[in-house]
């Protein structure tokens, strides 16, 4: 680095810094971040805050399950998660947690009351992992409360895509989903998969439609996407989680990609190596 080139802020976990989210939940101010690590498959069981929260990663992949939706989030998406939503967590790797909790009354006018993906743009990662530093005893001053006040409105949203999970309803459409889960480069169509699960084409399809809310292929692509979104954030090279996800080229891969997230799998691997 030239002298002067200005450094990133660091995304390392301060040594003092408390990782209860209780803290967090009663902290002064209008926001704070909590700091924190996860192991490898390490799972959070269903809870909920007093505050919102902005569940984001900036290295690794972070399963969120929210009632019967399921949200993969890799460094480019964080998840807008309102005050009291019931929800759990999931390590995709190894993780670094860095999650504004937010105040009801600061939550800028307009902010859903529903869980939305965030897009994180390089602005809002950088003033997450410097409002790291601020203290959560005292009420924010000087350039802190303006770090928090541009970290509020610097949220945008983007396009959302969780994977809808069967209800339970059906056990042969549940078999098939979680087989599918198991294997997602297993490319029998729908007439093979309705074989296997007793039930006609024309069941299955409408079983799909009535309880995950999008047909077969859709359903497929969406949970596709979802096993996709760690692979690349670990820096696996695109062709290869094409194969690893059944696709005979990278490009038939990245415009299935491109049509669920807006964005192409590149985008992805980009980040995961500047995260």
């Amino acid at each position: 680095m030239s002298p002067d080139a200005a450094p990133r802020c660091s995304s390392a976990l301060p040594a003092t810094r408390s990782t209860n989210p209780a803290d967090y939940d009663r902290a002064a101010g209008p926001a704070s971040v909590m700091a924190k690590e996860y192991a490898d498959g390490l799972t959070v069981g269903e809870h909920r805050h007093v505050r919102a929260q902005l569940i984001y990663a900036t290295h690794g992949a972070i399963e969120v399950t929210v009632g019967q939706s399921l949200w993969l989030l890799a460094p480019q998406r964080a998840l807008w998660m309102p005050a009291g939503m019931p929800h759990s967590m999931r390590a995709r790797g190894a993780v670094s947690l860095r999650s504004p909790y937010i105040r009801a009354e600061s939550c800028p006018h307009g902010f859903p009351e529903t869980p939305h993906a965030v897009n994180v743009t390089p602005l809002l990662r950088e003033l997450i992992l410097r409002a790291v530093s601020i203290p959560l005893d005292n009420e924010p001053a000087g350039r802190d409360a303006l770090v928090i006040a541009h970290l509020l409105a610097e949220i945008e949203w983007a396009p959302g895509y969780p994977l809808r999970m069967p209800g339970g309803g059906d056990r042969r459409l549940k078999r098939v989903c979680d087989a599918m889960l198991r294997a997602p480069a297993d490319a029998r169509t729908l007439d093979a998969w309705a074989d296997e699960a007793g039930a006609s084409t024309r069941t299955l399809a409408r079983l799909f439609l009535a309880e995950t809310g999008v047909s077969f292929v859709h359903w497929r692509q969406l949970m596709r996407v979802q096993h996709a979104l760690p692979l690349l954030a670990g820096g696996m090279p695109v062709a290869e989680v094409s194969l690893a996800l059944g696709y005979e080229t990278p490009g038939a891969f990245a415009a299935m990609f491109r049509r669920v997230t807006g964005t192409t799998p590149s985008a992805y691997f980009r980040l995961s190596e500047t995260a």
